[in-house]
C-alpha cells in the first residue's frame, strides 16, 4: 500500500488524532528543525462556489453586461469606480479603501485551457495546477514544501491550513501541510487521551526501520506533534488589538495575523470560505459575503500595518471558476470559466488593474475566454514572492506577472 494511502485510511487522518508517543522524541529532534527564518508569507483565500467576477470587478461602461443581466447587475451609479471601464461591487467599499492605497492589484480574465465547471474538478484543478485533462495526486503547495525541504527544515507548519481538514492543495508526495483551526486545541488534543496508552508503546526499532509505511506514519505524527508544540508555545502570548469582523472569514484571519506577528516560521496559509455558488437570489447573497470579506481583509491588513509585517505578507483571493455572463431565470448565475483574481499587500507594484476587462463580445460558449493562466499567478507567488524554483513545483514553465515589487 502506498505510504500515504496507509496514513489516509488509518485511524491517524483526523488532525484531532494525532497522537505522538514518547519513544518519538529522539526522532523530531534528529529531523525537525523549529527555528528556521520565515522570509516572506502567502495566504491564500479560496471563495468556494464560483464567485460571480461580472459582479464583483463590475464592467459599468458595457450595455452587453446590462442586457445580459437585466435584473441583477449594479447599477453604475453604485459601481466603485477603478477606472474609466470597471470599479468594485459596493459592497467591497473596504477593500476600495485599499485599493486607493495601493495595496490591492485586480488581474482580470484568470482561467485555464478547456476549463471544466464541475466544482470539484475545477477545485482540483487549480489546487494541483494541473492541466484539465491530467489527475494529479498532490498539491502545488504541497509540491512546494517537498521541493525545499532541505535537512532540519522538513516541517508541517511551513504551511498552515486554518481549517480541521487539509485540502489536496497542501498535499505533497513526501510531505503535507498542517490543518487546525485553534493552536491550544491542536496542542492539548495531540497531548492528551491516548497518548498516556501510547506512550508506553516501543516497538522495535528494526520494525520501524524495515516498514516505510510504519515509519512514515511515526514521522507524521512526530511532526504533527513538534508543530503543535512550537505554534502553541509561540502565539499563547500574542492577542491582536485590531477589531475583527465577527465572521469565519474574520475569526480565521485574525488566527494568521496572530501566528505571523507571534514568528512561527510558516511561509503559506491557506484559508476557504463557502456560500458563492448563487444559482438563486444572487444580489443579496453574495453582497453579503462580499461585505464580510472585503472587511475582514481589511481588519487583517491594518494589523499587519499595526504590527510591521505589510510589506512581507502578500494575501491573494482565488475561486474555482465564474459565472455565465448571462443570468439565469431564478436571478441568479450559473457556472462559468474565467474569472477575476485578487492580489493584496504592501510588497506589489503599486496596487491597480493589472489587465484588460473582460471582453463581452468574444465568449466561449456564453462563458468568459481567460487570457491569464492561473497557474502564471502561481509561478510569480513562487519564484518573485516565496523565492523559491517554480518550476520545480509546476512542473514547467510559466509566463510570471509583473506584479510583485522588486525593491
Amino acid at each position: 500500500m502506498h505510504r500515504r494511502n496507509f496514513f489516509k485510511q488509518s485511524a491517524f487522518a483526523t488532525v484531532g488524532t494525532m497522537l505522538i508517543p514518547s519513544f518519538l522524541k529522539a526522532y523530531e529532534s534528529k529531523h525537525l528543525g523549529l527555528n528556521q527564518p520565515v522570509g516572506k508569507t502567502l495566504v491564500i483565500v479560496q471563495l468556494s462556489g464560483g464567485n460571480d467576477g461580472l459582479n464583483t470587478v463590475v464592467p459599468f461602461r458595457n450595455d452587453l453586461y446590462y442586457r445580459e443581466r437585466p435584473t441583477i447587475a449594479i447599477a453604475p451609479e453604485k459601481v466603485l469606480k477603478l477606472n474609466d471601464e470597471i470599479g468594485f461591487n459596493p459592497a467591497l467599499e473596504a477593500l476600495k479603501g485599499l485599493y486607493d492605497d495601493g495595496l490591492v492589484t485586480v488581474v482580470n480574465n484568470v482561467g485555464y485551457p478547456n476549463p471544466d465547471r464541475s466544482h470539484f474538478r475545477s477545485m482540483d484543478i487549480w489546487q494541483t495546477a494541473s492541466d484539465s485533462d491530467k489527475y494529479l495526486t498532490t498539491g502545488w503547495l504541497g509540491r512546494y514544501l517537498d521541493a525545499n525541504c532541505q535537512g532540519n527544515d522538513c516541517m508541517a507548519h511551513r504551511a498552515i491550513e486554518v481549517d480541521d481538514t487539509l485540502s489536496l492543495a497542501l498535499k505533497g508526495q513526501d510531505l503535507n501541510g498542517l490543518a487546525l483551526l485553534d493552536p491550544k486545541k491542536l496542542y492539548n488534543q495531540t497531548r492528551s487521551g491516548l497518548v498516556a496508552e501510547l506512550s508506553n508503546i516501543k516497538p522495535a526499532a528494526e520494525v520501524v526501520a524495515s516498514h516505510p509505511n510504519v515509519s512514515y506514519l511515526y514521522k507524521t505524527l512526530a511532526e504533527t506533534a513538534s508543530s503543535a508544540e512550537v505554534i502553541y508555545d509561540k502565539s499563547k502570548a500574542t492577542h491582536t488589538k485590531t477589531v475583527y469582523p465577527a465572521s469565519e472569514l474574520g475569526n480565521r484571519l485574525k488566527t494568521v495575523s496572530e501566528l505571523i506577528t507571534s514568528g512561527v516560521n510558516t511561509n503559506v496559509y491557506y484559508i476557504s470560505i463557502s456560500g458563492f455558488d448563487t444559482h438563486i437570489n444572487q444580489p443579496g447573497q453574495q453582497e453579503r459575503l462580499l461585505r464580510q470579506y472585503a472587511e475582514a481583509v481589511a481588519a487583517f491588513t491594518k494589523d499587519l500595518k499595526t504590527n510591521g509585517k505589510l510589506n512581507d505578507v502578500l494575501l491573494m483571493t482565488f475561486s474555482e471558476f465564474g459565472r455565465r455572463v448571462k443570468q439565469n431565470a431564478s436571478n441568479g448565475t450559473d457556472h462559468g470559466t474565467a474569472n477575476n483574481l485578487f492580489l493584496i499587500g504592501g510588497g506589489l507594484i503599486p496596487g491597480r488593474v493589472f489587465n484588460e476587462a473582460p471582453n463581452l463580445t468574444n465568449l466561449d460558449e456564453g462563458d468568459l475566454k481567460y487570457t491569464v493562466d492561473f497557474r502564471s499567478i502561481y509561478a510569480t507567488l513562487l519564484r518573485d514572492w516565496l523565492k523559491v524554483d517554480d518550476q520545480a513545483v509546476l512542473g514547467r514553465q510559466f509566463e510570471t506577472l509583473k506584479v510583485v515589487s522588486q525593491s
